[in-house]
C-alpha cells in the first residue's frame, strides 16, 4: 500500500496505561486512522474502543492478523509480551512501534531486530525522552564537536513513588506492584527506567557502551517482601559505571527512592573544550553550555531550543518514506545487551565487563 494520499491505518496492541498516550499522539496528527485495538480483557477492550472511537476490537492478535486491515501497530503490551507479539507482526509485513524495552533479554531483542531488518518494515522503539527538544539539540552540539573529545559524564533518573503517593498507592495498586515483582515480568528499575537514562546519556554522547560495571539493590518494603501474589524481588535502585566506545567514562544511576523527585532526568557531559547540562525536571527542559571564554570563569549559558518531532510523528513519517526510523530495533537491542550485562556484572559482584 502507498501512503501518498491514504491514511496510515494503526492498530493498538494492548490497552493499558501507555496505550492512551499512543492514541492521543496519533489523534493529534493528520494522515493517521486508528482502526483497531487488541486486548484479551474483553471489558477493558470494549471501554477503550468506545472512549477513543476505535471501530474494531479483537481479543487475540491472531484474530487481528486474520482480519489484517491495518498497516502499522503500536505495541503497548507488557514487557514480556513484546517479543512473542512483535515477531508475527513483522512476519505479516506490519510496521511496529514497540514500547521500551524492546524485550526482556538481549537474545530476544536481537531476534526482533534481525526479523525487522529481514521484513523491510519500519520498526522503532518508543524511547519517549527522545521527544525532549533539549536532548536532540545536545546531541547535535556534541556531533558538531563543540565539546571536543568527550571525557566524563554523569546521568541519573530519579523517581520517588516508593516514598509517596503522588502517582497512586503502590502497596495496593497492581499497575505499580507488578513493577516490583520479577514473576510478573518486571526487570526492576534497571529495565523500567534504566533503559531511558542509558539512552539519554549515550544518544547525546553519540556513542554506545563499550564496558560497564553495575550494582543492583532491592530494599525491604513489606512483611515477607510480598504483597498478595506479588513477590517484591525486583531491583529498586542501581548504580552503573560505564565506558563508552568513544572513551568517555561516567556513571548512570536510577532509583525509585529519590525522595523529592517525582520523575526527573539529568545529564552532565564534559569534553576537553566544553560542558553540557541537560536536565528534564518536573516536565521542564533545560540546556546549559560552558564553552570558549566561559571555561576560565565557569560561566554557563542557557540555550533556547525549538520543539522537535515526537517518536510517534517520526514513526508515521518513516512509514511514508519521509524520515529515518530512529530509534530503531537495532538500537533497542544494543541497549538491552547493556542492561543484560549490568545484571551479569551485579551477579558477579560488580565486575567490569565488556560488551565486545
Amino acid at each position: 500500500m502507498t501512503f501518498d494520499t491514504q491514511p496510515v491505518r494503526v492498530l493498538v496492541l494492548g490497552t493499558g496505561n501507555m496505550a492512551k498516550a499512543h492514541v492521543e499522539a496519533y489523534k493529534a496528527m493528520g494522515g493517521v486512522e486508528l482502526v483497531a485495538a487488541v486486548d484479551r480483557r474483553a471489558d477493558v477492550l470494549a471501554a477503550f474502543c468506545q472512549e477513543h472511537s476505535i471501530p474494531n476490537a479483537f481479543e487475540t492478535l491472531e484474530a487481528a492478523l486474520e482480519w489484517g486491515t491495518f498497516d502499522a501497530v503500536s505495541n503497548v503490551t507488557p514487557d514480556g509480551a513484546h517479543h512473542p507479539t512483535t515477531l508475527p507482526l513483522l512476519a505479516a509485513g506490519k510496521h511496529v512501534l514497540c514500547e521500551k524495552p524492546l524485550a526482556t533479554n538481549a537474545v530476544d531483542a536481537r531476534e526482533m531486530a534481525d526479523a525487522a531488518r529481514k521484513s523491510g518494515t519500519v520498526a522503532m522503539v518508543n524511547l519517549s525522552y527522545r521527544n525532549v527538544a533539549v536532548l536532540q539539540r545536545a546531541a547535535e552540539i556534541v556531533a558538531e564537536g563543540r565539546l571536543g573529545a568527550l571525557r566524563h559524564f554523569e546521568a541519573s533518573y530519579l523517581q520517588s513513588w516508593l516514598t509517596q503517593p503522588a502517582w497512586g498507592d503502590w502497596k495496593t495498586e497492581s499497575q505499580w506492584l507488578w513493577r516490583l515483582s520479577s514473576a510478573h515480568g518486571s526487570k526492576g528499575v534497571l529495565g523500567d527506567v534504566g533503559i531511558h537514562i542509558l539512552d539519554y546519556a549515550t544518544f547525546v554522547a553519540g556513542s554506545p557502551v563499550e564496558a560497564l560495571s553495575a550494582r543492583l539493590k532491592t530494599f525491604h518494603k513489606a512483611e515477607g517482601d510480598q504483597i498478595g501474589d506479588y513477590q517484591l524481588d525486583a531491583n529498586d535502585s542501581f548504580t552503573l559505571q560505564a565506558e563508552l566506545q568513544n572513551g568517555a567514562l561516567g556513571t548512570v544511576t536510577a532509583t525509585r527512592f529519590a525522595s523529592g523527585h517525582l520523575n526527573d532526568l539529568r545529564l552532565r557531559l564534559y569534553g576537553d573544550k566544553g560542558g553540557l547540562e541537560v536536565p528534564f525536571e518536573k516536565g521542564t527542559e533545560l540546556l546549559r553550555i560552558c564553552e570558549g571564554d566561559g571555561l576560565t570563569t565557569g560561566t554557563w549559558r542557557t540555550l533556547d531550543v525549538p520543539l522537535v518531532e515526537t517518536v510517534y510523528q517520526r514513526f508515521i513519517r518513516a512509514i511514508r518514506g519521509e524520515a529515518t526510523a530512529n530509534p530503531d530495533f537495532d538500537h533497542g537491542a544494543r541497549l538491552q545487551a547493556a542492561l543484560d550485562l549490568a545484571e551479569q556484572s551485579d551477579a558477579e559482584g560488580g565486575r567490569f565487563l565488556s560488551l565486545t
